[in-house]
């Protein structure tokens, strides 16, 4: 199940973000809006949904979380732009990694001890 949202996700949602592969998370998150979109199969799924909300493609990167380990991640194939300078599905440059990893703290803060 897909969440999309602009406000940290509840446990109860977050339940019901990891039907689809367990404890882990795959994220879209546009990066100027601060909205996320979480769960689901694939993280093209969450792009469409953000597209279809308004944001533009510039400003969506991907990812995921692990719940059990505890890391976020920054690798999906939304990722890989090489208009964008990004040419792997990691996100490379370090302000991007650190503003997507600021972000998803503030989504899952609270509903996970790290």
């Amino acid at each position: 199940m897909i969440i999309t949202k602009t406000t940290p996700f509840t446990k109860e949602e977050i339940a019901k973000m990891t039907e689809e592969y367990g404890e882990y998370i795959k994220t879209v998150i546009d990066v100027e809006k601060k909205v996320c979109a979480g769960g689901g199969k694939m993280h093209a799924d969450c792009e469409k949904i953000l597209l279809e909300q308004g944001s533009e493609q510039k400003d969506l990167w991907g990812g995921g979380i692990d719940l059990v380990a505890k890391v976020i991640d920054f690798t999906s194939l939304i990722n890989i732009r090489p208009r964008d300078d990004n040419h792997s599905m990691e996100i490379l440059k370090p302000e991007m990694r650190q503003r997507f990893k600021n972000i998803m703290d503030y989504f899952f803060d609270g509903t996970i001890q790290f």
